[in-house]
Order: structure tokens, then sequence, then C-alpha cells
């Protein structure tokens, strides 16, 4: 199967990215969202994305211009009639996810893929509100989706070899490396980086060290190119103690047990660089 037009749900900060790579990739992208407001945000991010590439004299204005040619706004999911495959970047929620997922399934013609985003939640579990789930698949981007490489693939219990193939080998016309991971809470990559910043995060909350000093020492001792607490400000706290809650729920075993801290900042609504504070403080 060929996959030529795209239709990403959710026009938020990973959700405008992939539109960004799909865009910019040849394909006819439909940037999906409830509102023309939230839609126009997300078309607003790429276009200064695609400005400083220009700026850069990574891409030409008339690159530039085929891209934005590729976008197209959509505030209706009948739009899922139009595409190929649906890539779904919306909330990391399972029971908004399994709504879209259900009326996606309703509307897309049967050649369809569909796929999520989802950085910890069980794709199995997502196919089960359709009727096709050997044409469900995940598709975990990095942050942020333009730069970083990597695709986790994972596959449900069902998924289809071939819809696997197309997958993995969009993937590659996006530049990115795909990588094939099973259906565990977390995937690799969130199953390995949360339990780390987790244990960060009880480092600070157990007055171990500042949280300057925890950073330096992940930096200059391990080598990483940002702290586990800053990094955790960039996911956004929310985000990372929503993560270690499917973790701790998904395998039952308290090493995943969040944080208090993570916990108290998230109810103080310190979410990180996204609300202005966090573990540091953002103007």
């Amino acid at each position: 199967m060929e996959i030529k037009s795209v239709m990403v749900v959710g026009a938020g900060q990973m959700g405008s990215g992939i539109a960004q790579v799909c865009a910019m990739a040849g394909y006819k992208v439909y940037l999906n969202d409830l509102t023309d407001e939230l839609v126009e945000k997300g078309l607003n991010v790429i276009e200064k994305n695609l400005s400083r590439q220009v700026e850069k004299e990574r891409m030409t204005e008339i690159e530039k211009a085929n891209v934005v040619e590729n976008l197209n706004r959509s505030t209706d999911l009948n739009d899922a009639e139009k595409v190929d495959i649906v890539i779904e970047a919306a909330t990391e929620n399972m029971e908004v996810k399994k709504e879209i997922f259900a009326k996606l399934d309703k509307i897309a013609p049967e050649h369809v893929i569909l796929a999520s985003n989802t950085s910890s939640l069980p794709i199995t579990e997502i196919a089960a509100a359709t009727t096709r789930p050997e044409k469900v698949i995940g598709m975990h981007f990095m942050n942020p989706v333009p730069v970083m490489r990597l695709i986790e693939i994972i596959r449900g219990l069902a998924t289809a070899d071939e819809v696997y193939k197309t997958v993995e080998a969009m993937a590659k016309t996006l530049g990115k490396v795909p990588v094939e991971v099973n259906d565990f809470p977390g995937f690799v990559s969130n199953r390995v980086l949360m339990p780390m910043i987790n244990e960060a995060i009880y480092t600070l909350y157990e007055s171990v060290a500042t949280k300057e000093a925890i950073d330096e020492v992940m930096k200059l001792g391990m080598n990483h190119p940002m702290g586990p607490l800053t990094l955790a400000d960039f996911i956004g706290l929310d985000t990372c103690l929503y993560i270690m809650e499917t973790l701790h729920e998904g395998f039952g075993d308290d090493k995943y047990r969040p944080c208090p801290l993570l916990r108290k900042y998230v109810k103080a609504g310190w979410l990180g660089k996204k609300t202005g504070r966090g573990f540091y403080i953002y103007d």
C-alpha cells in the first residue's frame, strides 16, 4: 500500500510537528483540531519553523511555499475520508483516544491505517475501540518532531505485518529512523526515561542535592545534553506524572510509583516551561 495523504488529529506541539515533517516529505496533509483557532495556532508554529529554516539557508522560499501548499486546515473528522493514514496526536488520555479512534473507524475507508502518537498507552487497547485492529499501530514521534530522528513503531496484538511495513517505509520517507517495539507500558523510551526522571525528583525530594546539582551531575557525569529536572520541565510535569501512573498501573510494580513532590507540583499547576514554572522558573 502506498501512502499519499495524511491526516493529523491534534494541532498542538506534537501534532503540528508531525504535520510539518509529513508536508516537507511531500505528503498532502490535513491538520485537524476542534476549532479553527487551535488549527491556526498549529499552522503558525509550522510557519515560524519553516521561516527559520529559510533564514538559515537550509530551505528556499520556493521549497517553503511547496510545504505550505501541502498543508490543509481541518476541524472535521470526516476529512479522514480523503486520506491513507490518520496519525492521532491528541491528549494523552485513553478515553479521549478511544473515542477518537471509534469515530475515525466509522469515517475512514477500509484501507486507511489508524496510528497513534501515544507515548505510553497500550496500542492493543486503543485498537479494541475499532473494527480494524489489524490496521491500528503506534507511531511515537520524539519532541521536537522536526529535529528528533527516532520513531518508535509499536505493534498492537493484532497489527498486520503489511501495516507495519507500510508505516516503517513511510517513517523513512520522513527522514526518520523507525525502531520496532512491542506493546508494553511506556514502550522503550518512556519505560527507561521516566523512572530516571522520577528518581531525580526523589533525589531532590529527599534533599540529597539541589536541582542544579542533580542536573549538573547528569550532564557532566553522564554526558546528557540536559539534566533530568530541566528535561521534565520541558516535557511537562503533568505528562511525566501521567506516564509514571501508566507504568505503575500497567506493571503493578512500586518501582514506578510517582514521587510525591511530582504530584505536589502538578496539583499546584507548576507544570514546567509551558506554565512558566516547574522545577525552574521561566520568563
